[in-house]
């Protein structure tokens, strides 16, 4: 779709958010007072450029039928899965989405769905969604943090973190499983845990 003006996407913003909460479209009043304008005149024209660039539609002579033609998916994106076992590669497209609009997590998070049993002492089980955050300054992790880490050659896992000088340990929360030992030069650590959730159905 085309893209919108600075005006356009603040008044798109705020329609998506005001239709989210009262399930109505509001009045042309309403959005004069929320853009700060006096006139209807600049609201009506950014409703027309909305809708000829596809993102908003309404029914002629008919009033509150505005409608989002293509909302955004709400929640926090799941990027794909993390092996708790052995080492996999990660996914970077959002493949589905949790809402978890009253849920509050760090900014920035974002979600992977466990594959293995290697934290299963951690309480973290095959098929948990973990919420992670990114983690800015690796070198400031502590010990025993449990992060989502990238081995250079292996690819992405789920451990508890520890290191000793320029040796990286991955410890896992299950005695079945060895832990695995690199050069901190080989890790890159993109998350720390915040949360897990896990679907009884």
């Amino acid at each position: 779709m085309e893209r919108l003006t600075e005006p356009q996407q603040e008044l798109y913003e705020w329609l998506i958010e005001y239709i989210r909460v009262y399930q109505h479209s509001p009045t042309i009043r309403q959005m004069m007072e929320a853009m700060n304008l006096k006139s209807p005149a600049p609201i009506q024209s950014r409703l027309e450029h909305l809708r000829n660039k596809g993102y908003i539609g309404w029914n002629e002579g008919k009033a509150r039928t505005l409608r989002i033609l293509h909302p955004v998916k709400q929640g926090i994106p799941i990027l794909g899965t993390i092996a708790a076992g052995g080492l996999i590669e990660p996914f970077t497209d959002a493949v589905e989405h949790l809402d978890f609009s009253n849920f509050s997590l760090p900014p920035q998070s974002y979600a992977l769905r466990v594959a293995g049993d290697s934290m299963i002492d951690d309480l973290i089980a095959d098929g948990d969604v973990v919420f992670l955050r990114p983690v800015l300054e690796p070198h400031q992790l502590k010990n025993g943090t449990i992060v989502a880490a990238r081995v250079e050659g292996h690819g992405t896992t789920l451990k508890r973190f520890y290191r000793e000088g320029e040796i990286v340990t991955l410890q896992p929360a299950n005695p079945k499983y060895n832990p695995i030992e690199v050069s901190a030069m080989q890790v890159q650590v993109q998350g720390s845990l915040v949360g897990v959730w896990r679907n009884y159905n």
